[in-house]
């Protein structure tokens, strides 16, 4: 469904079925109504982007905070500095690299609900970023791959990315994640489809970066499923590219996408600061959630 708003936003579509940029708009003093219709229209066209924005770090918070309740930068890296915990610095100079496809945090029982991007210091080429369409994948396998997937459940595992840096740089001390502090990254596990509370669609939920196995099926059985998915979700068809520019803001539904920022500027420098909204638990089709009115 698409909600109705006071406000229509000026949209030039990327692709023929997701992604668009919005034309003419201050994220900085843009009013109530028109950040309704931007949240509105990211659960439509779940990766937005807003050029030429003047936003630094409290306006981004400031930002995030109108479009929902925001979350720490991250369950275990703290945040760019003491007066900003809830922004996530991904610095090429520090290791902040995300050259996997993945989406959000889904290592926690409740990943965020959506992500602000802003580009702060940009390579002289190369950086680019990829997002994917997972319902649009969903929607497009063959209907006995999808009444499979539609039955399964999957573990979603940080520690790969992780581990290490919550038990070497932080001393096994994370930060306080919905209410509650991390001190290890157990193993979660979600539906390998997922449906979005707001629309009711369904979407592969599972990823590259995070997603570790199928659960109950053989360890051959988990890496054949989960391979034709990966493929599936990542093919051309399914993603759009962003190449930035400075003064970019970027926003996506983290329920229906994934993601893929490149790694192809050498020793350039890449600065991007995250900010995320608090999300819900995952439900797959077998507890679909009532959707929203």
């Amino acid at each position: 469904m698409t909600t109705q708003t006071a406000v229509e936003l000026t949209l030039a579509p990327l692709g023929p079925r997701f992604g668009a940029r919005v034309e003419g708009l201050s994220l900085a003093t843009a009013t109530d109504d028109e950040l309704a219709a931007v949240r509105a229209a990211l659960v439509e066209h779940k990766v937005l982007f807003f050029g030429g924005q003047d936003l630094d770090e409290d306006g981004q918070v400031a930002l995030g905070r109108r479009l929902g309740e925001l979350t720490v930068s991250h369950p275990v890296v703290e945040g760019v500095d003491e007066g900003h915990p809830e922004i996530y610095s991904l610095d090429s100079a520090d290791n902040g690299f995300a050259d996997i496809w993945h989406t959000d945090v889904t290592f926690m029982p409740r990943p965020p609900l959506g992500s602000i991007l802003r580009a702060v210091v940009l390579p002289p080429t190369g950086g680019d970023t990829s997002w994917a369409d997972s319902q649009l994948a969903y929607d497009s396998l063959a209907a006995p791959v999808r009444d499979l997937v539609d039955q399964l459940t999957a573990m979603h595992d940080g520690t790969r990315e992780f581990g290490y840096y919550l038990a070497q740089r932080r001393g096994g001390r994370g930060n306080v994640w919905e209410d509650e502090p991390v001190t290890r990254l157990d193993p979660v596990e979600h539906p390998v489809v997922r449906v979005h509370p707001e629309t009711g669609r369904k979407g592969i939920f599972v990823n590259p970066g995070f997603t570790s196995h199928i659960v109950g099926v053989s360890e051959a059985e988990s890496r054949a499923i989960l391979d034709l998915l990966y493929a599936h979700l990542t093919k051309p068809e399914h993603t759009i590219r962003h190449r930035w520019s400075a003064g970019d803001v970027a926003m996506w539904d983290n329920r229906s996408t994934a993601h893929y920022a490149n790694r192809d500027y050498g020793t350039a420098r890449r600065v991007m600061h995250r900010v995320t909204l608090r999300g819900d638990r995952p439900v797959g089709p077998s507890l679909r959630a009532p959707v929203a009115g």
